[in-house]
């Protein structure tokens, strides 16, 4: 969505009932089944962009809430990476599949990961964005800029709150994000904020520790990256640990890759299932 606003892809949205209430879904309903999950603090329509240009490959774009994020109901207390991965199989079975490849992106990258080591039956590839393979000096660096920041995060006379959020969002962006796709990005985050979530997703990123994972995974996985991510350097390190894993690389971006450059980012994964059986 480089400086133009793109049309929306029409997606069916229902709720399945998960481990801890509802659970809301986006289905493209045509296609070989693809399961979205996004990285806090998002939701699946943090995939807008990306929809269109999957299913015209013919894919089923299958965009998950996780909870306590979008229109998902909140589990009782803060989960870990293992216990988002649980939403994937229920929706799987309401939707009456077996399998499917899964992409995450960001913390849905370790969801995507959890979700198949403990469903590898369910999984038939995985595509990880933004693989957590962190130093721990780094880990810890990040884990307490983001949490003290997002845990302290409050509502403000004005709604100076909101203008904070769409700022740090358009500084991450550099101006390859419109306005008003910044707006969906402020709306998202305030669905997790309204549910009190709003730290959750990171916390459990920063806990889990994705280099004792990766090493596990039995399935085809596609590791997909861009340069200017600031995961970058992780999913270098992620192809170091498993070098045997498919690598695309896209030029450039930030952590908004899906709406900077969405035909790059579906043609990655695209072209990676398209080299394995239906």
């Amino acid at each position: 969505m480089s400086g133009k606003e793109e049309a929306r892809v029409s997606m069916k949205r229902l709720y399945v009932d998960g481990p801890f209430g509802q659970i809301h879904v986006q289905d493209g309903q045509q296609g070989r089944p693809l399961v979205l999950l996004h990285q806090a603090i998002m939701a699946s329509g943090q995939f807008d962009a990306v929809f269109g240009p999957l299913k015209a490959a013919g894919l089923r774009p299958i965009a998950i809430d996780m909870p306590g994020f979008g229109l998902s109901d909140a589990p009782d207390a803060p989960p870990a990476i293992a216990d988002y991965a649980r939403c994937v199989a229920p929706v799987l079975d309401a939707l009456g599949l077996e399998r499917a490849a899964v992409a995450g992106h960001h913390t849905g990258a370790a969801v995507a990961t959890e979700f198949a080591l403990a469903c590898p039956e369910r999984a038939q590839a995985l595509i990880l964005h933004g693989p957590m393979l962190l130093p721990d000096d780094e880990r810890a660096y990040w884990a307490d800029r983001l949490l003290t920041s997002e845990t302290g995060f409050t509502a403000l006379p004005g709604g100076a709150h909101l203008a904070a959020v769409a700022s740090l969002r358009e500084d991450l962006s550099q101006g390859r994000v419109p306005p008003a796709r910044i707006t969906d990005y402020v709306v998202q985050a305030m669905q997790a904020f309204r549910q009190g979530t709003y730290w959750w997703g990171h916390a459990a990123a920063f806990a889990y520790r994705h280099e004792h994972r990766l090493p596990l995974i039995t399935m085809p996985c596609l590791l997909l990256t861009n340069t200017g991510d600031m995961t970058h350097a992780n999913a270098q390190a992620a192809h170091r640990l498993r070098p045997d894993f498919g690598w695309a690389e896209i030029p450039g971006g930030g952590i908004d890759i899906c709406d900077e450059a969405p035909e790059a980012w579906a043609g990655a994964i695209i072209d990676f299932l398209a080299t394995l059986p239906a």
